[in-house]
């Protein structure tokens, strides 16, 4: 990927980024006029948290994402992840701290299922089906959760939170998400040259040095931390993680591991524009972004399951 085009994501993440704090900025001026401590308390506690959590959040799933189609070898695996948020919900202990900590142990706790059932040297085809089998026993154990809510307030909250919202979200929120989702995504970049290698054939990439075993355990790990964590204060937000690293890979001429940098940036830009989309709509109240990511996602997974679906059938 040229460096230009890499200044041009950065550029375009930051235009966003700066956009979603300002708009509308005639509105935001006016006020600084009238009250310049109203204004800044509202960039500051409702603009700047909102903001970064679409920032971090559209990184996190546009890098986990990257690695994850890297490690799998497949353009439909994403890192959506809907751990045991629901069950801290339903027990209504709903800090950042408890609910960032249920995320990323239930993403883990799946993480630990899928080595056991696959095996850690299993086949990536293997551990693709029994990553799919555990994704239908989580939603079957989120449906029973929420059938089993102690009150209607806990079943709301918790219902609130599947449908994805960056709304009413804190700086220290934001900072929650931000540091583990950082993290992820720097230790992710290490693993670049490993995951372009795997593009090759899981042999190659032994026989040049690398042990896939391990970096399928950091990978996987990685991804249930940095996306665990901001699932946890945001909710569930679909198809960024799926859509981000296609483009990406479009950029970085097919590499996968090369992917991971532009997916991170495009991610960002296209969550932050997607709240930006909902903040305008004129809807009367605002739309969960998770639904939103859904709609405009839907047709893009459609036409990718297509579209693969012609390659395959020109190439028998």
């Amino acid at each position: 990927m040229s460096q230009k085009a890499l200044l041009a994501l950065v550029a375009a993440a930051s235009a966003m980024f700066l956009l979603s704090i300002a708009l509308p900025w005639a509105s935001i001026e006016k006020l600084f006029e009238q009250d310049s401590d109203l204004a800044t308390a509202l960039l500051v506690e409702l603009r700047l948290p909102r903001a970064l959590l679409a920032l971090t959040y559209g990184a996190a799933l546009g890098a986990c994402g990257a690695a994850i189609q890297a490690l799998f070898a497949n353009p439909l695996a994403s890192p959506d992840l809907t751990g045991a948020v629901v069950t801290a919900y339903l027990l209504e202990l709903a800090s950042p701290l408890a609910l960032s900590l249920g995320a990323v142990a239930g993403a883990l706790g799946a993480l630990m299922l899928l080595l056991a059932l696959a095996g850690r040297k299993a086949e990536t085809s293997t551990l693709l089906l029994a990553g799919l089998a555990i994704s239908a026993l989580a939603g079957a154990l989120t449906t029973l959760a929420l059938a089993l809510a102690p009150s209607p307030f806990a079943f709301y909250d918790a219902y609130e939170w599947l449908m994805g919202s960056l709304v009413d979200r804190s700086l220290s929120q934001a900072m929650f998400a931000l540091i583990p989702a950082a993290a992820s995504i720097l230790l992710l970049l290490r693993l670049v040259g490993a995951l372009d290698s795997l593009a090759l054939g899981e042999e190659s990439a032994q026989a040049i040095g690398y042990d896939i075993g391990r970096v399928r355990l950091w990978v996987v790990t990685l991804s249930a931390i940095g996306v665990g964590a901001c699932v946890a204060i945001c909710g569930a937000i679909g198809f960024v993680g799926l859509v981000a690293p296609i483009f990406a890979r479009w950029l970085t001429g097919g590499r996968p591991g090369s992917a991971i940098l532009p997916a991170a940036l495009i991610g960002a830009a296209l969550l932050l524009a997607a709240d930006l989309m909902v903040r305008a709509a004129p809807l009367g109240r605002t739309l969960p972004i998770g639904v939103a990511t859904a709609v405009l996602g839907a047709p893009f997974f459609l036409w990718l399951v297509t579209h693969m679906r012609w390659r395959i059938g020109r190439c028998a």
